[in-house]
């Protein structure tokens, strides 16, 4: 950073003690170290043991030998771009988004930022630039002290909790208006535009659209409204909750993705071409997603709770088709103008790692066009999935799917995937020592 810059960033940084550096773990959680910012603003290295990458979701590692066997550091280096006052905090603090670096200078291996960006470069090198939205989907609940029961909805102004009634609904009765009120504070504070806001299916249930730009803008600003959401939450007693699944018989929560790509230069839409129709380009996209979604659905769905959502498709579509408009379908076109021609991705959960799930999918995208892919044909109305293109519909069957994938290696890398796959194994194996109430309830006086 220059000394101009470093001057700015002070000013900025104006009365703040301390500063929050972090960056995305394998899950997508914010991981790293607070960092005094004098030391902050002198450039002084920060460094976090590669482990930290894969840490489980429970907490713990894989064995070491997955991140380097002496578990040796990483840089974190702050995105100047990326560094923001905390408007939800009471005593003044900033948060830093960080890459995790090896101590050369290269990206490290195990980091998805890192990834995303690797895989946006290769757009570069094609002289194109893909574009991106999320949607992403959340609870709002009361507090749940004890995680043997089911969260609940907050009690409302009548003093009732709300009974799945209320989609779309634009009533403030449910007493959200001032968490929502701070949380669009918030955003507007830490630059998060804003386009839609709506109540989802659920109860207590919401959506939010992101603004459509750059990839890498896109995930870093999805990782910081989770963030925001739950900090903003904690303030106003209530819980939010980002799984893809968690109440019964509502409807999980998804991250879906929007994607188109333009040319470098004159931001040509090269789905659609000069009359507006679709073209080779487009469907050659949506063959390379179809080709790698049933290897790569571990990454889209990374937990064992993500396929509650998938096993209950409605509106969470497992599986690979594609379609005009068609909400059953895993890759929907929505109804737009030539210019804004773009696929849905359906499949991410709203528990993705949003750098990772936009780098798997535009991935994807990108060994189509490289490959010149041809997608099946597309589906409408009532449909009956393809053998080849379902997808994996339990974690197990997902990572065996990942073990057996040479494509995620070769686009990801050996030690990403191998070193994902271990931590997945971990959190698989810990759900399985649990014996659930269902099973209690169920088999004890019938098995």
């Amino acid at each position: 950073m220059t000394t101009d810059g470093r001057s700015s960033l002070a000013e900025r940084l104006t009365g703040i003690d301390e500063i929050e550096c972090v960056t995305p773990d394998l899950n997508g959680v914010p991981r790293g170290k607070v960092m005094t910012a004098a030391g902050f603003l002198e450039g002084r290295r920060l460094q976090l043991a590669r482990g930290v990458l894969l840490q489980c979701i429970m907490g713990g590692y894989p064995p070491a030998s997955f991140y380097g066997s002496d578990d040796g550091d990483l840089a974190l280096n702050a995105d100047p771009t990326q560094i923001h006052r905390l408007p939800w905090s009471e005593t003044p603090r900033a948060l830093a988004i960080c890459d995790a670096d090896e101590l050369d200078g290269r990206s490290s291996g195990l980091s998805t930022r890192g990834l995303l960006k690797r895989v946006i470069a290769r757009y570069t090198e094609r002289g194109l630039a893909p574009v991106v939205a999320t949607e992403l989907e959340f609870f709002v609940f009361a507090p749940n002290a004890d995680a043997q029961q089911p969260f609940q909805p907050p009690v409302g102004l009548d003093g009732r909790r709300e009974d799945g009634c209320s989609a779309f609904s634009l009533s403030s009765n449910s007493g959200l208006r001032p968490f929502f009120n701070e949380v669009y504070r918030c955003m507007a504070a830490l630059g998060l535009p804003r386009d839609t806001f709506m109540h989802e299916m659920g109860v207590s249930q919401f959506e939010i659209n992101l603004l459509h730009g750059d990839p890498l803008l896109l995930a870093d600003q999805t990782f910081l409204f989770k963030h925001l959401l739950k900090e903003v939450a904690l303030k106003h007693g209530l819980t939010v909750v980002c799984m893809a699944k968690p109440l019964a018989k509502t409807p999980g929560s998804s991250m879906h993705i929007h994607q188109s790509v333009v040319e470098q230069g004159s931001g040509r839409n090269i789905f659609s071409d000069e009359s507006g129709a679709a073209t080779a380009a487009f469907y050659h996209f949506i063959g390379g997603q179809q080709a790698a979604l049933a290897e790569f659905t571990l990454l889209f769905a990374p937990n064992v709770n993500s396929y509650q959502r998938l096993c209950h498709p409605y509106a969470s579509p497992n599986n690979a088709c594609w379609s005009h408009d068609n909400r059953a379908a895993g890759l929907r076109i929505p109804a737009s103008a030539p210019v804004a021609r773009r696929v849905e991705n359906r499949l991410p959960g709203a528990d993705a790692n949003p750098y990772l799930a936009l780098a798997a999918s535009l991935a994807a995208g990108l060994y189509g066009l490289e490959h010149g892919l041809q997608p099946s044909e597309p589906i409408q109305g009532e449909f009956a999935v393809p053998e080849a293109l379902s997808l994996p519909c339990t974690m197990h069957a997902a990572i065996e799917r990942l073990k057996r994938s040479e494509l995620a290696r070769e686009l990801f890398g050996k030690e990403f995937i191998e070193g994902y796959i271990a931590t997945k194994t971990m959190e698989l194996t810990s759900f399985f020592d649990e014996i659930t109430p269902w099973e209690r309830r169920v088999l004890a006086t019938q098995a």
